[in-house]
């Protein structure tokens, strides 16, 4: 019973900060996201009829192959793989991860 109770205690005591860090993480990638949106559009949701895609919703897989694309040069763009130079493999997972969660 009292090993029962001390794990309810130390559960207790680390929720907070388990939220704060997911709080933390999820801020950071929208943050992040961010520097989409001028081109890709707020929550990554282009205007009807934009050049640009939207982001939202789609496959992260997707996302991240295009991104890894344009930083290695494998997809031309006009600034997109200049872009995309600028983020580490961590950052392109997070981009795609929180992309993929919005809906379209």
């Amino acid at each position: 019973m009292r090993f029962l109770f001390q794990a309810a205690l130390i559960a207790a005591a680390t929720t907070p900060a388990l939220a704060q860090s997911v709080d933390e993480a999820l801020l950071h990638q929208r943050a992040l996201a961010a520097t989409c949106a001028a081109c890709h559009g707020t929550e990554g949701r282009t205007p009807a009829g934009s050049a640009m895609p939207s982001l939202a919703g789609r496959p992260a897989p997707w996302i991240a192959e295009q991104m890894n694309a344009f930083k290695s040069g494998a997809r031309e763009a006009t600034v997109m793989h200049q872009i995309a130079r600028g983020y580490s493999a961590a950052q392109i997972e997070q981009l795609a991860a929180y992309f993929a969660a919005l809906k379209p």
